[in-house]
């Protein structure tokens, strides 16, 4: 078994295995790698969520290297400077200590205490005995994992904020999303239907990473004109992480519903019905290829509703009749 580091490539591989619910050991095998290996890349490498995502674990490792290079930089490279902190570590100075005498005394801050940290842990393990917790990492102060995952639920904009016109299906280009599971789990349909309209777009999802739902979902929305791309209310899937990048690069509002209360998006739940008659359940969606799952939402769109008084979403949606 290899030892050597992973790729950005391997770290996609093994997102896509384990959004299958492989088990370690068969991913291990799959990714000729021994399972400890795997067991450490996915605890040393998730999301605060919990989940793995290979992107996220990339940027976190580049992180990880960047700082390990800026606290040598910082203080290797100051003789002085390390000479002080080790002599003030010696008689049981904390780095807090040391960094605020430092700007007490120079009337700037010289160094910040977490670097002081991070030198120590990453750079000279030996002076770990002159802190007064010696257990495991020194850990900041802004926050568990926990709490880092209830602060990105917090940023999400919940459907109950939504303007009302939104609620009353006044205009189109309030769209609802979601993704349809296919037998294989990696293998995904892409969803995203107009409220007032019912009007569909699909896409096929060859993996289930927040990255390739990000790349569609700009492509399929910059071929909208502006006016018809206002709110998308999505559901909480793990493969809309990246909605903030949606949101900046086609310019719409993106808001979530309530975990497990999927009536909130009831028009997108209705169409992915529809898509079902096509695609059962348990439908293996690996040799469905994206030209079929346009093929289908062209008969949905162009199929009369009652709802529409027996118009059809295309009509409504591009204008060819008035409602």
């Amino acid at each position: 078994m290899s030892h050597i580091q992973f790729t950005l490539v391997e770290r996609i591989r093994l997102e896509t295995l384990l959004n299958a619910d492989l088990q370690q050991k068969d991913i291990a095998l799959e990714l000729k790698r021994s399972s400890s290996t795997i067991s450490r890349e996915i605890t040393n490498n998730k999301h605060p969520n919990g989940k793995y995502y290979a992107h996220y674990a990339q940027n976190k490792i580049k992180e990880r290297r960047l700082n390990a290079n800026q606290h040598k930089r910082k203080i290797i490279k100051d003789s002085w400077l390390e000479k002080y902190i080790i002599e003030k570590l010696q008689v049981y100075w904390s780095p807090e200590q040391i960094a605020g005498r430092l700007e007490m005394k120079h009337k700037r801050k010289i160094i910040h205490h977490e670097t002081i940290y991070q030198w120590i842990y990453n750079v000279q393990p030996q002076y770990r005995i002159f802190l007064r917790c010696k257990k495991g990492k020194y850990r900041r102060r802004y926050g568990t994992k926990i709490k880092e995952k209830r602060r990105e639920e917090a940023k999400k904009k919940r459907i109950d904020t939504r303007p009302k016109i939104v609620d009353e299906r006044g205009r189109i280009g309030d769209w609802e999303g979601d993704t349809i599971v296919g037998k294989e789990k990696t293998k995904r349909i892409l969803t995203y239907v107009d409220r007032k309209t019912g009007y569909l777009l699909a896409d096929k999802l060859e993996y289930a990473t927040a990255e390739y739902v990000r790349n569609i979902s700009i492509k399929n929305f910059r071929q909208l004109p502006k006016h018809k791309r206002k709110t998308v209310t999505l559901d909480n899937g793990m493969e809309f992480a990246d909605y903030e990048t949606i949101e900046y690069r086609i310019g719409i509002d993106i808001y979530f519903a309530y975990e497990y209360h999927s009536w909130e998006r009831g028009t997108n739940e209705n169409t992915n019905g529809l898509i079902r008659q096509f695609f059962p359940k348990k439908s293996a969606f690996a040799n469905i290829s994206s030209r079929q799952i346009k093929k289908v939402a062209r008969l949905i769109n162009e199929r009369p509703r009652k709802r529409l008084n027996y118009f059809t979403p295309s009509e409504l949606f591009y204008d060819c009749v008035s409602n």
